[in-house]
């Protein structure tokens, strides 16, 4: 069973900042605690804020906790916010030869609720965290565990985007590895690269995001995680389609940017229809990471419809 644990002297987040919330109408909070959460597979790193209702954030690939410094702040003032660092990933440990497919990475996000003692949450989940979130409910749904209320998924990974299913057996093979190794994973001018593309206009990159997303590169080994992910690409993708079916009744908000060239958003449409109840959120000229290329709308909408608006 997963153990809870505080390590003050070790605070190595970079601090989640309460701009760009006051346009959601909600009071920006700073006030974040970094906890750890021992499993038999790693340390798990999370951040915890706000107080009410339980939601769990999940981060996408390359991603960490790091990704929602413009979320938490606008969801603390009503619900307790869970921003969990998958295990490998961000700041949070793991053993070499760790399960980092969707499911088994699913059935550790049910562990974390176990080990908080969570009689309900709502689960958001980016990305291939998004894809993670999916897996999540399926289980739930399986097991009759009826602790899961609603799913935010934004830009999700899924069976109708091509992108990935050619470029990840590529990369997992021993020699994409290889050259993985010795040119993006060891090459910082290429960090800059990859971040660019996940926006739509260069222009509205924060500022800390290139030193947010390269800290884990740096300090915790963070494209090794990587590389785990990518393992089981296409296995996931099919296990996220056998997925959907068994979720068609959890509400359902989608978040999609429109410029989105990680995970098309022609995509959108057909995930769409899985859900008996769900409402489709999609910005025009926002890229891949909605929440922080446009933050103030992306928490709006947010907002909106956990208040059941």
């Amino acid at each position: 069973m997963p153990a809870e644990t505080q390590y003050p002297e070790k605070k190595i987040i970079p601090k989640v900042r309460p701009a760009l919330v006051e346009a959601a109408g909600s009071a920006p909070d700073s006030r974040v605690e970094e906890l750890w959460l021992d499993f038999p597979q790693g340390r798990m790193r999370y951040l915890k804020a706000g107080s009410g209702p339980a939601i769990i954030l999940i981060h996408g690939l390359m991603g960490y906790s790091f990704s929602w410094r413009f979320t938490i702040p606008a969801l603390a003032p009503y619900m307790t916010v869970y921003a969990i660092d998958n295990l490998g990933a961000g700041f949070s440990t793991c053993i070499e030869n760790i399960d980092s497919s969707v499911r088994a990475t699913a059935e550790r996000v049910l562990q974390f609720a176990d080990a908080m003692g969570l009689e309900s949450f709502d689960l958001l989940g980016t990305s291939h965290g998004g894809g993670v979130a999916i897996v999540v409910a399926s289980i739930s749904s399986e097991k009759k565990d009826a602790r899961l209320r609603r799913l935010i998924l934004v830009d999700p990974v899924n069976p109708w985007s091509p992108h990935g299913r050619r470029l990840a057996p590529l990369l997992a093979s021993p020699l994409g590895s290889l050259i993985f190794r010795h040119t993006i994973e060891q090459w910082r001018w290429f960090d800059h690269l990859w971040l660019e593309r996940l926006f739509a206009d260069r222009a509205k990159i924060p500022a800390d995001s290139l030193a947010g997303y390269r800290l884990p590169v740096l300090k915790n080994h963070g494209f090794r995680h990587g590389t785990r992910v990518i393992r089981t690409w296409l296995a996931d993708l099919a296990e996220i389609e056998a997925a959907l079916p068994k979720i068609r009744d959890y509400p359902t908000l989608l978040i999609w940017g429109k410029a989105d060239r990680a995970v098309s958003f022609q995509s959108a449409e057909p995930l769409r229809q899985n859900f008996r109840h769900v409402r489709l959120v999609a910005f025009d000229g926002v890229g891949h990471l909605p929440y922080e290329e446009a933050p103030a709308e992306f928490n709006r909408a947010l907002l909106d419809f956990l208040a059941g608006g």
